[in-house]
């Protein structure tokens, strides 16, 4: 009103304005935004949980090109390569995509955390890291992994976000710290995809079926390997495979989480998996996400995984 702007100033009230202000200041929260590349494979309700946004990486399928988890799904990539179809292609979220997205973010956040998929995989990072450069307060992790490894450095992020003392750099130095401790592993259930991509030879994909052999594959420090093979019907080798990597003799876990992340298309497989990990008591929360188009594409169906971060 305007008897308030009438009142009569003194150098006591000034005194006392001045220092509430300060006091604003210094409590004044930090506005933040996490995003991830689409390959974090997190679910709807974890990226509503958290707060995360998403920057989509393109599928090309056929002679259409679209957006990863908004206008193509891994449903239709089985449907197109069921059909006699070539494989689904990927290729990363452009420089020009980043720069509208971050110049977005920072108009509406103080400073921006976004986590890509490993450097060794895409060139999604080093797109994202000229974008940053250009507007400043925007802090980009290259994870040096995929799927819902991405995933835990995203919450990871947001969880220590919301302190409110903590800075982008901070937040940023800490994700940065967990990217080796990061334990990310799938069994691929057929080795058509592989094939088909140019993984494995024809000959080795045609024994490997008839042998029925589930290849292991690991990803660490930005590189995917094939670091063994399992034999048998899918359930046994999960459990088995689940039971080698989770109870090795000293080995320390962070215990906060831990994802199944399948490219299946029903919660047979991945329930069943769910409640070995949830028998070791290991973990807080386990969590079943299902993987986007980019893991579909190279693994096929039926692939799996525990995603995990070592103590």
């Amino acid at each position: 009103s305007a008897g308030r702007f009438c009142r009569p100033f003194s150098a006591r009230f000034a005194k006392e304005r001045n220092s509430n202000y300060a006091n604003q200041r210094e409590v004044r929260t930090l506005n933040y935004k996490i995003t991830a590349d689409s390959t974090c494979d997190l679910s709807p309700e974890l990226l509503e949980q958290y707060g995360l946004g998403l920057t989509p990486l393109y599928v090309q399928l056929g002679e259409k090109t679209y957006r990863d988890g908004v206008d193509i799904f891994p449903d239709d990539i089985y449907a197109h390569v069921a059909n006699g179809g070539d494989l689904a292609t990927t290729a990363a979220v452009n420089l020009a995509d980043y720069v509208r997205l971050f110049s977005d973010l920072s108009r509406k956040y103080d400073f921006v955390i976004h986590i890509c998929i490993s450097s060794d995989f895409s060139c999604c990072y080093q797109n994202a890291k000229l974008a940053a450069e250009e507007i400043g307060g925007i802090y980009v992790v290259d994870s040096r992994t995929l799927s819902s490894g991405i995933g835990h450095l995203a919450i990871e992020a947001a969880i220590m976000a919301q302190d409110e003392t903590k800075t982008g750099q901070e937040i940023f130095d800490y994700v940065t710290s967990l990217v080796d401790r990061l334990n990310v592993s799938f069994v691929i259930n057929s080795v058509n995809y592989l094939y088909k991509g140019g993984r494995c030879s024809g000959v080795a994909a045609v024994g490997a079926n008839l042998l029925k052999l589930k290849p292991l594959i690991e990803v660490h420090s930005g590189k995917m390997d094939m670091a063994g093979k399992y034999r048998g019907n899918m359930k046994d080798v999960v459990k088995k495979y689940i039971l080698d990597r989770l109870t090795l003799p000293d080995i320390k876990f962070k215990r906060d989480r831990i994802f199944v992340t399948c490219t299946c298309t029903d919660y047979d497989l991945p329930n069943y998996a769910k409640e070995i990990v949830e028998s070791l008591g290991l973990f807080d929360e386990v969590l079943i996400t299902i993987a986007g188009s980019t893991v579909t594409s190279h693994c096929g169906k039926d692939t799996l995984g525990i995603l995990y971060i070592m103590a």
